[in-house]
């Protein structure tokens, strides 16, 4: 069986034009078994064990074990096991305490920080690097909770690097954002690294998620993730983030929107990221010189991987639905309601639907940031229909005309006055025409 990385590997370098046996030669499998995942026959990472878990009936006491002594000897937690019963050998059972991830992480112990750290080359075209950076106090009519979200792409052996806003950190934002900063980039490295971020890959295991896997053979790209708590193996991109949180980010005006702040994103990385000096071979370049050089190695954009992107918008009281630097109409009579609007990446058209999922319209997509108004005939016309007949030619009333109180409220003030001083029965037998009354009425119900 072919675990999901394999899968992935074997599908990038079939689209690098390896052969068939060369790539199970490479990943150590038979001929038939890496046809058969080139052609959709099997799928990767689905097959499970038909054996029960030896580790399974002490899971609870090595557990525990190793939360009060995080620092026990396997040897020593293997003896105690075996006394109570455990029938299999000693690395069976370390192999079982990777596997359930059982040892607690000692971050004294683990951390890269005062270490002896190796110089890893970087040759053009080979590696981006992929992390988010979380941007705090958005701009309030952003309509963002706690931060804005950036996916900032890096190409170590340059160090040019791209960033694209996003609402949050799903798959479907994840997805659109890989395709657009490669575009800024200008193609496609071989590889693609991330550190353990939860749409690529399991925290955990490590182990690339079935639906990343699909994204990652789509765009033919190997799918390589940093050690668990070792962020500094895509120090590149981690310096790009510095970057853009310094240089860029404290510098947004409160009045930018979305469109204009990644515009101005845009423009930074051309103006100051791509002058950085470099050296090379004991020349003087700069970034944006060896990232032009760089491009001949990159492969090729295809069309973006179909992930549907969905968010909510609220309409405006001209009927509009704001998305991606646009607004796109819906029928009247929606003001202020919250609709989802859904994008099929490497489409043309959007859908504008109401909460229970039915679709109000469907429109050609803009490109973002155009500030375009995109609006159906029949919703222009519809709405000016409701307009005009909500409009009203009415003389307003007079504000300053002279009416003093009427007979009525006098008498009214006469029962007031009386029962304030103690006399509850003056002014109750003294009208005696009833059209006095029916006068008032006919007072309060039309309109001065």
């Amino acid at each position: 069986m072919l675990t999901r990385e394999d899968d992935v590997d074997a599908h990038a370098l079939r689209r690098q034009g390896w052969t068939i046996s060369a790539i199970a030669k490479h990943l150590g499998h038979d001929r038939k078994t890496i046809r058969a995942y080139l052609a959709g026959d099997r799928v990767a990472g689905e097959r499970a064990s038909s054996h029960p878990d030896p580790l399974g009936p002490f899971l609870g006491y090595a557990t525990q074990r190793l939360f009060d002594d995080p620092h026990v000897w396997g040897t020593t937690l293997f003896d105690e096991v075996v006394a109570l019963g455990y029938p299999l050998s000693y690395p069976s059972f370390t192999r079982g305490l990777r596997v359930h991830g059982l040892r607690p992480h000692c971050e004294a112990c683990s951390a890269s920080t005062g270490r002896d750290q190796a110089i890893i080359d970087h040759p053009a075209g080979e590696e981006t690097q992929w992390d988010w950076l979380e941007l705090p106090d958005p701009p309030a009519h952003w309509g963002l909770t706690g931060c804005a979200h950036l996916l900032v792409g890096a190409m170590p052996h340059s160090s040019q690097w791209r960033g694209v806003l996003a609402e949050d950190e799903t798959l479907p934002q994840l997805v659109q954002g890989l395709h657009q900063v490669s575009q800024r980039l200008g193609g496609l490295a071989k590889t693609w690294r991330f550190d353990r971020m939860a749409t690529v890959a399991s925290p955990n295991t490590g182990r690339v998620t079935a639906s990343f896997a699909a994204v990652a053979k789509h765009y033919a790209v190997h799918v390589a993730l940093c050690p668990p708590r070792h962020g500094n193996r895509k120090g590149t991109v981690e310096k790009a983030n510095d970057t853009a949180a310094q240089r860029w980010w404290r510098t947004v005006p409160d009045d930018f929107t979305v469109a204009q702040a990644q515009l101005s994103l845009d423009a930074h990385c051309l103006r100051v990221g791509d002058k950085r000096l470099r050296r090379r071979d004991g020349e003087r370049t700069t970034v944006g010189a060896l990232a032009a050089a760089e491009l001949e190695r990159l492969a090729p954009l295809p069309v973006a991987f179909p992930a549907v992107l969905s968010v909510e918008r609220t309409v405006s009281p001209q009927a509009l639905v704001p998305f991606g630097g646009n607004f796109y109409s819906v029928p009247p009579g929606l003001a202020a309601s919250i609709v989802t609007v859904t994008h099929r990446l490497g489409t043309a058209t959007l859908d504008i639907a109401t909460a229970g999922g039915v679709v109000l319209a469907r429109h050609e997509r803009a490109p973002d940031g155009a500030g375009a108004f995109v609006r159906d005939d029949g919703h222009v016309r519809a709405l000016n229909t409701a307009v005009l007949a909500a409009f009203n030619t009415a003389k307003p009333c007079k504000r300053k005309a002279r009416r003093p109180p009427s007979p009525a409220a006098l008498g009214e003030a006469q029962v007031l006055t009386a029962r304030r001083d103690g006399h509850s029965d003056v002014g109750r037998d003294v009208v005696v025409d009833l059209a006095v009354w029916a006068d008032a009425a006919r007072t309060r119900q039309v309109a001065p």
